[in-house]
């Protein structure tokens, strides 16, 4: 659900939507990206305040349906980074992201709980991604939609995700508050 121009399909378009995400990295440090997700999406839910849970449109995440997404993300990848680096060539499975918040952010939880999760699981995954030997990034699971996808990509791909939903959480902000 997104308030932005349409997104390639991560399933019927794995590569556009791996490309799209990459590219929001660009040449910037994924690490560093990622550790400035907790602090901006704090910044976001003080401006939002009130309106942090309307949504834009009937079909359209609120600004709090976003956040929840990104901690369903990071908890995902959480398993994902452990899996590509404990085992080989694992199965990593998908997930609807839609199914996810309707069904386990209804009604969304408390700010204060979302983002403890949130920062928890981002600490610890940050301080995995520092603690790995650079030859260990390259570990391959098997993403059941995409293919391949290396411990190094999928973090990249964290990154990217963060900087999209962010994105999206600010758009439909600005249509909320249009709409007053």
């Amino acid at each position: 659900m997104s308030t932005a121009a349409p997104s390639p399909d991560p399933v019927s378009d794995a590569k556009g939507y791996q490309d799209l995400l990459v590219s929001l990295v660009g040449a910037d440090d994924p690490a560093e990206v990622q550790a400035a997700m907790p602090s901006a999406i704090r910044a976001l839910l003080a401006e939002a305040g009130d309106l942090a849970d309307r949504r834009p449109e009937a079909s359209e995440w609120s600004v709090l349906e976003c956040v929840a997404h990104v901690v369903d993300a990071e908890l995902v990848a959480s398993g994902r980074y452990r899996w590509i680096l404990a085992h080989d060539d694992p199965p990593l499975i998908g997930y609807d992201q839609d199914l996810w918040v309707d069904r386990l952010h209804q009604p969304v939880e408390p700010i204060a709980e979302l983002l403890g999760v949130f920062e928890a699981l981002r600490n610890a995954n940050l301080a995995l991604w520092q603690r790995t030997p650079a030859a260990h990034r390259e570990r391959v699971g098997m993403h059941q939609e995409r293919g391949p996808e290396s411990y190094g990509l999928t973090f990249v791909l964290i990154a990217g995700h963060d900087r999209f939903h962010l994105d999206q959480a600010r758009r439909a902000l600005e249509v909320v508050r249009a709409g007053q």
